[in-house]
């Protein structure tokens, strides 16, 4: 890691929390941001992982750091609040990127078999991790000049399209998550607090089994751009690389 920033530089580069950033698209999220000059707090709940990822950003030019955080739990997130707060005083951006798929064998997700446990671990993170993080991380959002605050969805949780497979745990969490991601918009709406959902699209990582079309990269694309909106972008949107997806 790096050595310890001088204040003036501290005070002028862009803070940014990517949530589920030791892997995948998470990763690249954070890669791309620390490419254009933000300086990226990796936040993961394994630690061992949260380190390496922040190793591997640094070792490419990235001014980046670990926070441990476990979005399902309140002390965690608190503590991940904490640590941002003594390490860089504000956040500029905010991308809530972790998520789960819960299991998808012996009908745990067949609507007409569903597994309610499943339906409950799925949403503690795809939602209510969402909305654990965002209200931690918002007294710090308000410190900056431009924040911007991104969650990472699915066109699976869209009404309108119903694309991917049947999955009655994992879909309606994005779907919940695109309704939630346009609550905060309206509330913020008198704010320079700039919230939007988007879909990274089909990308081979360990949650599609690597068995994907798109790179993390290009995953990670549609978040670097909402991540970095002028002050007069769109507020309470969903959006993939295309533009506007209808749900």
């Amino acid at each position: 890691m790096r050595g310890p920033l001088s204040m003036d530089r501290v005070n002028n580069t862009k803070i940014a929390l990517v949530s589920g950033a030791n892997k995948g698209i998470g990763y690249a999220i954070a890669q791309g941001l620390g490419a254009i000059g933000f300086r990226v707090a990796v936040g993961a709940r394994d630690e061992a992982r949260r380190e390496e990822a922040v190793k591997h950003l640094c070792a490419e030019g990235a001014d980046a750091f670990g926070v441990a955080l476990d979005v399902t739990s309140d002390d965690s997130v608190a503590a991940a609040a904490a640590t941002i707060e003594q390490t860089a005083g504000r956040l500029d951006v905010l991308v809530n990127n972790a998520g789960i798929s819960g299991p998808v064998d012996g009908g745990t997700q067949d609507p007409t078999t569903l597994d309610l446990d499943v339906v409950r671990t799925v949403l503690d993170t795809n939602v209510f991790g969402v909305i654990r993080v965002t209200n931690a991380m918002l007294p710090l959002l308000g410190r900056a000049d431009s924040p911007r605050i991104v969650n990472m969805s699915s066109t699976m949780g869209s009404l309108a399209l119903q694309t991917g497979p049947i999955m009655a745990a994992y879909a309606p969490s994005k779907s919940m998550l695109n309704s939630v991601t346009a609550q905060y918009a309206r509330q913020l709406a008198d704010t320079n607090v700039i919230v939007n959902a988007c879909c990274p699209g089909y990308v081979a990582t360990d949650f599609t089994g690597f068995n994907a079309p798109r790179t993390p990269e290009q995953g990670a694309a549609i978040a670097i751009r909402l991540a970095t909106l002028p002050d007069d972008g769109p507020r309470g949107g969903f959006f993939d690389d295309e533009g506007v997806v209808p749900w």
